[in-house]
């Protein structure tokens, strides 16, 4: 990818430019100088940077998503929703598409191996970690809705009986749903343990919690 280039006299010039063309605050843009021209006697001197704002990810995202659907053939409309976490910027990915079984497959593998897929190429194009996630028709929020309703029955046996419990490996994404979900549950807390895709959530009981 070619991030659009912005040329001024000085550097806060090039980085106006850029705010400008973005439409974002110059504190928002992330920037290179690609060329530096000192000019005769200081006159003719110019900047030229590289510079990208939050945005363009988004847009990189959804080409990215919509070419690969394009290129193998396969129905799909891309929605890329750019939203606040704390400080940093998340984009939500809802993908529409009638080939479920190929990009979801068994127990959502194939989506999360996807996801991991865009994630690689997106962080690696900008330079940073890029926090996004991207949703088949639907199936991750259903998946939400699923493990946080199981979970909270564990949760209250794990109450009752006052023995701690350890969920199946799931992804991140899916344990943080947890997590939130038992955060105010009287007597309860929970922690992920293990390694890679073999991270498990804990559910513990922890006498004396109370609910938030």
């Amino acid at each position: 990818m070619e991030f659009d280039r912005f040329t001024g006299k000085t550097l806060d010039e090039a980085l106006a430019s850029a705010s400008k063309d973005k439409k974002v605050d110059v504190e928002q843009l992330t920037y290179t100088v690609v060329e530096e021209k000192s000019g005769f006697l200081g006159i003719g001197r110019t900047v030229t940077i590289e510079a990208w704002a939050p945005a363009d990810i988004g847009v990189f995202i959804h080409d990215y998503i919509q070419d690969y659907f394009d290129n193998a053939d396969m129905d799909g409309m891309v929605e890329v929703l750019m939203e606040k976490d704390g400080d940093d910027d998340f984009y939500r990915v809802k993908v529409d598409t009638n080939c479920n079984a190929v990009m979801i497959g068994r127990q959502g593998r194939a989506l999360q191996d996807f996801n991991r897929l865009v994630r690689t190429a997106v962080s690696s194009v900008f330079k940073k970690h890029v926090r996004m996630m991207i949703d088949i028709n639907g199936y991750k929020e259903d998946r939400y809705d699923k493990i946080v309703r199981m979970a909270m029955r564990v949760a209250k046996d794990v109450r009752r009986t006052k023995v701690d419990a350890a969920l199946e490996p799931m992804p991140a994404d899916e344990r943080k749903a947890i997590h939130n979900a038992l955060a105010g549950m009287k007597d309860i807390t929970t922690k992920s343990e293990g390694e890679g895709m073999q991270r498990q959530l804990h559910i513990l009981y922890t006498p004396g919690k109370v609910s938030e």
